[in-house]
């Protein structure tokens, strides 16, 4: 399928996607994907630009997770998880354990949720289905012990906190934050969350 592009005078052809929908190693392999692709139930999901209250919330909770995490983990942005032949999602924040990254050139791509200890994923508009239901389906079915949602309002994030329960594959609700996220699990965490409220 072409369409003509409105930024350039030259027809751009739209990838055709498989038959069978894409699997999680075409990430790697398709080129000119934008950055924070990733794949859902074996379709491409292609993510809109950021917006400010988004960005600032990331901040915030990623230098507090970096300040507090321990000496065997290390918190990351930017990468996906593979769960599965047809799902490789990328959450806001993960933080993954230390000892997985032995590549000294950091050419990894993405982690397996065997070494993942706690997704974030911080809420949208265009991500809600997603965020609020089938990414952490996904995620509690990996077996990925920790899984915090980022519901923005009227007076900053509001941070939901969610533990696995091993025995169903499934989270269950630990806590709600507002202002302040004062953990304990997955390790001590203390972060102010009114900075991300400041312009």
């Amino acid at each position: 399928m072409c369409a003509r592009s409105p930024l350039f005078d030259e027809e751009y052809r739209w990838p055709m996607p498989p038959t069978d929908g894409s699997t999680s190693d075409d990430l790697d392999r398709l080129p000119g994907l934008p950055p924070h692709s990733e794949l859902i139930d074996g379709t491409l999901v292609l993510v809109g630009p950021q917006r400010l209250a988004h960005s600032l919330t990331l901040y915030v909770l990623e230098h507090g997770l970096n300040v507090a995490a321990p000496e065997d983990l290390r918190v990351r942005r930017g990468m996906t998880v593979t769960l599965g032949p047809k799902q490789r999602p990328e959450p806001d924040i993960l933080v993954v354990e230390a000892s997985f990254e032995t590549d000294p050139t950091g050419s990894e791509t993405s982690y397996p949720p065997h070494v993942v200890r706690l997704v974030a994923e911080v809420v949208s508009p265009e991500s809600e289905e997603r965020d609020r239901k089938r990414k952490p389906h996904l995620y509690a079915e990996a077996g990925i012990p920790h899984f915090w949602r980022v519901e923005q309002g009227d007076d900053g994030p509001a941070v939901f906190t969610y533990e696995l329960d091993p025995s169903t594959r499934s989270y269950h609700l630990t806590g709600i934050h507002h202002q302040r996220l004062l953990l304990t699990t997955p390790f001590p965490v203390d972060i102010d969350l009114t900075r991300a409220n400041r312009r």
